[in-house]
């Protein structure tokens, strides 16, 4: 099992190299990583601007995991044999980061991961929809790849069939209720008429430097593969019923599965990338929930509520008035918070991106299961910009009260902004402007709802007790994410901490539970990182007084992409230093 990153302070890029830093070995070995990682990971490469990769798929075979293992097993030998002597401080960060990295993939493949491949959340039969969403064809050459990823995907999706069929073979499978939900996903995908596929997408609009004979041959060859996938389709569906459903397992939590306490313990410190343990993150969320409840009655009050929290959370529930008029309101809405929060950013962040977002609806074949709103990741090599998707099904489970936050989250200051910055980033690896550590990421979004409030996005009570749901929210993951995959709670014991103490609809929160069963460790990155965000910032106050900057503070934590949060602890900590005046 891996190590975090240790804490050195060679590894915070604040000060300047030594003058003779020799950092050819560790750049040799992030070469070869990346070339490798790269060659491996075909939807990255692809969106990294490789056009020979947007036209592959990636090999999920039990065959390429032990070459991946094999591979990764190199990496880490070599990382072992790469002294400290003589590196710069920014070698030895990305030495250390590579050695994160290494050690977290090798730790999933030891166990077995690829044996579940479906969730509440979506699995392989839906993530050639999302980048049907996102493709962007500008030439013959991209339509072409397009139409071989869609001709590979009967391969690939058997690939990932047989790789479940190992699951039901050794007990790693998800339990009954996941299941059904992906039932049901993969009934309503095929309820789909072929004119509305979302794999044809991107044929739909071919540049005019395509002649129009050709469009018409590339988008006949395109609608002949998605007629393929059709019995396919019919396959992945009855191996679901047939054999997953009555295979599924049957505990919620994942210390149910086979070794499934050292597998809970894994990934809670993946996502968390802290030692901490899933007791004393359990107690962390009670401890929140409470805190935040207080500040949620006081929001109660000041909107002149003279009941009790149960009550108004009633009222919130029931109001017409709370909620939008249609689903093009409910994304004009979104927009103008959206607009109202971009006008603020230069008096909180020196350093903004230059790829700009969209505001756009979740897909409708996949909005009914889907979470009330997500970021689409853009790309500024592929000229794709950075998509906020605002689910606008159900409008009476979407209060307006609530859109703000999720607008901060999703879009700016939170993930728009922190990952868009990322890909911008200068003089960084590929693999760490790429790094997915959970706790920096969407800490970094729930972090994001706050300022907004600092910013005086939040302009009515209502709006100021959304925020403070939505923080409950987070906290309330803490309690239930640990309490199901640890404690053996029902789903229903893992809702009553949302019903209690939120003010999320009734469909948010039972999509939301769904979620946390069929994902274990991710909903506990939220508060874990935000956490450490809010501590770090109160520390450079403390320590800075009037010399301290907000904007300089946000460069600080942004601009050498994503951490660890030891790492990005001590980075903060190399900042302080810098800021206060010689002796």
């Amino acid at each position: 099992m891996r190590r975090l990153v240790p804490v050195l302070a060679a590894v915070l890029s604040i000060h300047a190299a030594p003058a003779l830093a020799d950092d050819s070995a560790v750049s040799r070995l992030v070469a070869d990583y990346e070339a490798w990682w790269l060659a491996d990971d075909p939807f990255t490469a692809g969106r990294l601007g490789d056009a020979a990769a947007l036209a592959r798929l990636p090999d999920v075979t039990p065959a390429a995991d032990a070459r991946r293992k094999a591979a990764l097993e190199g990496f880490r030998a070599r990382l072992a044999a790469t002294p400290d002597a003589g590196l710069s401080d920014e070698a030895k960060l990305n030495r250390d980061l590579l050695r994160w990295t290494v050690e977290s993939q090798l730790s999933r493949l030891s166990f077995d991961e690829a044996r579940m491949p479906l969730s509440s959340d979506g699995g392989f039969y839906d993530t050639l929809d999302y980048f049907g969403s996102t493709t962007r064809i500008r030439g013959r050459e991209d339509a072409e790849a397009w139409i071989a990823r869609l001709e590979g995907a009967p391969g690939l999706w058997r690939d990932h069939l047989a790789n479940a069929r190992r699951g039901v073979k050794t007990g790693f499978t998800q339990p009954r209720g996941t299941v059904e939900a992906v039932i049901k996903q993969l009934r309503d995908r095929q309820a789909v008429p072929l004119d509305d596929d979302p794999l044809l997408k991107p044929l739909a609009r071919l540049p005019d430097t395509i002649a129009p004979a050709d469009q018409a041959a590339l988008r006949a060859r395109a609608r002949a593969a998605v007629e393929r996938l059709a019995p396919v389709r019919q396959e992945i569906l009855a191996f679901v019923e047939g054999e997953y459903l009555p295979a599924a397992r049957k505990g919620l939590g994942a210390r149910a599965l086979p070794n499934g306490e050292a597998y809970y313990r894994f990934v809670v410190r993946d996502h968390t990338t802290t030692e901490l343990t899933p007791d004393q993150i359990h107690e962390i969320g009670r401890s929140e929930v409470a805190r935040i409840r207080a500040r949620m009655e006081a929001a109660m009050k000041e909107a002149g509520w003279e009941g009790d929290l149960a009550g108004f959370l009633a009222m919130l529930r029931k109001e017409p008035g709370f909620y939008a008029e249609s689903r093009q309101d409910l994304l004009e809405k979104a927009s103008e918070i959206a607009k109202r929060i971009d006008d603020q950013l230069p008096a909180w962040f020196a350093t903004l991106p230059r790829l700009p977002y969209g505001v756009r609806p979740v897909p409708r074949e996949i909005e009914a299961a889907y979470t009330t709103g997500r970021y689409f990741q853009g790309s500024p090599e592929l000229g794709v910009a950075g998509g906020y998707m605002v689910n606008t099904y159900a409008l009476d489970q979407r209060p307006l009260y609530e859109l703000p936050a999720l607008t901060a989250h999703e879009a700016v200051p939170g993930h728009h902004l922190q990952i868009a910055l990322s890909q911008e980033l200068e003089g960084v690896p590929a693999f760490r402007r790429e790094a997915g550590y959970s706790a920096f990421v969407e800490g970094w979004g729930l972090y994001s709802e706050k300022v907004a409030g600092e910013m005086g996005i939040y302009r009515t009570p209502y709006e100021r007790f959304g925020q403070l749901s939505y923080e409950m929210w987070r906290a309330c993951r803490l309690v239930a994410d640990t309490g199901l995959h640890w404690k053996g709670w029902s789903v229903d014991q893992a809702k009553a901490c949302f019903l209690e103490n939120t003010a999320l609809s009734p469909l948010n929160i039972d999509v939301e539970v769904a979620r946390y069963v069929s994902w274990p460790g991710q909903a506990l990155a939220y508060k874990v990182g935000e956490l450490t965000y809010v501590r770090l910032r109160d520390k450079a106050k403390a320590a800075l007084g009037e010399r301290f900057d907000i904007r300089r503070f946000h460069d600080a934590v942004l601009l050498a992409g994503p951490l660890p949060m030891n790492v990005l602890e001590a980075r903060v900590d190399a900042w302080i230093a810098a800021q206060k005046p010689a002796a």
